[in-house]
């Protein structure tokens, strides 16, 4: 079909051609975040472990802040591409200007919180000294200068629904770059900057984040001109508002879960050993190479969804979700495999310099001999986590976020941390790690029944219609 003037291109270019070019720009980015990620672990455990533990205790309040700013983007995504496949420029508009108040409101709530109570969320945790102080240091920086991923965030999630990823890959890779040179700079006092440690992995953390902001009001200002964004006589519109939460306060509070997941899950591995904290945020950092492609390929899937949606093209709705979950099923296969044949060399990055926690016996360090059974377990459940992540975008997409909300939920509270908690006071921690293989058996079997729910309700009246035609 050829493309008019005034089509935009989610609406007739190839499923294939299009998911992989809406996709790619993405993937490649958040293979690029998830570098940074890892790089930052991988500098500060040649600190101590306390370093890397008073980095990796941060992610329940790391991953909350990034919750509400990706919740409430893909919110603004969904109804923006929605309004856009509708022909409705003014909803869209008020999408984006709306959605970007709503960003500001975030930040200064993590802002204060930042500064006020960085301390006692690592004294609730901890009464270690070092990992007290650093996490202190780490969380008061990341938290008080959180506008930079507040600003980028939003304003990414602007031009994905607009179809112009390649300019968030740019916006992200100039952020990551940023954070990957800045961090040994920082954290080690090179080039006749001062040592930092911690708080240095932390300060280049933002100024990469925000970097990458001040790229993206340029892109959304310049080179993005299906939405026009105005705060002249602007006033924050409520019917908008709620559009944009019924699918991001589900979203926000699906990966608000993983924090308390974590949360929960440190505070039963601690009661073992400060090692095993250890390899649990070692293999946060690990898996986000693996799944951190799948949420590209879901930044890009949509988009497209969401505006065929609004345009009524089923056939276009179910290849784009096929075509989906066979790229994520792909690329999860790819992950367990490198997660059961090379664990050693994974933790090995992250082996402080004088490691001193050994192995009584074997002479091997604890990280290895703790983190090798528990990355092969794990990885199991990576068999079919892409089929859950691409369905739980899906309905995020058809604007059922409370589905979404309900796959999470059941996965991590209602099934993975009581599990986890069973399994450590029956079996010891070398049962642990199998709560997140039985977690995903869950967690395919509501997303089967959901999305048969949203085909019957959604999907199959459009293919109705179109043959009564």
């Amino acid at each position: 079909m050829e493309r008019t003037a005034n089509e935009n291109k989610m609406g007739v270019m190839p499923i294939n051609q299009l998911l992989l070019n809406m996709a790619l720009p993405m993937i490649m980015s958040m293979l690029v975040q998830a570098l940074y990620n890892v790089v930052d672990s991988v500098f500060v455990a040649k600190l101590s472990e306390d370093a890397l533990n008073a980095v990796s205790l941060a992610f329940p309040v790391q991953n909350l802040m990034i919750s509400v700013g990706v919740g409430t983007g893909v919110g603004i995504n969904a109804l923006l591409s929605r309004s856009l496949g509708q022909k409705d420029q003014k909803r869209a508009d008020d999408a984006a200007t709306n959605g970007i108040f709503l960003a500001v409101l975030s930040c200064l709530v993590f802002t204060v919180l930042g500064l006020t109570c960085s301390g006692l969320f690592y004294s609730v945790q901890t009464d270690i000294p070092g990992i007290v102080s650093y996490g202190k240091d780490y969380l008061t920086i990341c938290c008080g200068m959180s506008f930079g991923i507040f600003t980028g965030v939003t304003l990414d999630r602007i031009l994905q629904a607009t179809g112009r990823t390649f300019l968030t890959m740019i916006t992200q890779l100039v952020g990551a770059v940023t954070n990957i040179i800045m961090d040994p700079i920082l954290i080690f006092g090179l080039f006749g900057f001062p040592r930092m440690e911690v708080a240095g992995a932390a300060l280049a953390t933002v100024l990469g984040q925000i970097l990458a902001a001040c790229l993206s009001v340029y892109f959304t200002i310049k080179k993005n001109p299906d939405v026009h964004i105005s705060f002249k006589s602007f006033r924050p519109d409520g019917s908008i508002i709620h559009s944009i939460y019924s699918v991001g306060v589900p979203s926000i509070i699906m990966s608000s879960i993983g924090s308390v997941m974590v949360f929960g899950v440190n505070q039963i591995l601690i009661s073992f050993t400060a090692t095993a904290t250890a390899v649990f945020g070692v293999y946060f950092k690990l898996q986000s190479f693996i799944f951190m492609p799948v949420f590209g390929l879901n930044n890009g899937m949509v988009p497209i969804v969401s505006y065929n949606y609004g345009a009524r093209k089923p056939d276009r709705i179910i290849g784009t979700i096929r075509l989906s979950v066979l790229y994520a099923v792909g690329i999860m296969i790819v992950g367990f495999l490198i997660f059961q044949f090379f664990p050693d060399k994974l933790l090995g990055l992250f082996l402080a310099e004088n490691e001193t926690a050994v192995d009584p016996v074997t002479g091997v360090p604890d990280l290895i001999t703790i983190g090798v059974p528990a990355l092969r377990t794990i990885s199991i459940s990576f068999l079919v986590a892409g089929f859950c992540v691409v369905s739980s975008a899906t309905f995020q997409a058809l604007a059922h976020g409370v589905l979404s909300l309900m796959v999470s939920l059941v996965r991590q509270l209602i099934i993975l941390l009581p599990v986890v908690f069973l399994l450590s006071r029956l079996f010891g921690l070398s049962a642990v790690w199998w709560a997140w293989p039985i977690a995903e058996v869950f967690s395919v079997a509501l997303c089967v029944v959901f999305l048969r729910q949203v085909y019957n309700k959604d999907i199959r009246p459009m293919i109705d219609s179109s043959k009564g035609k």
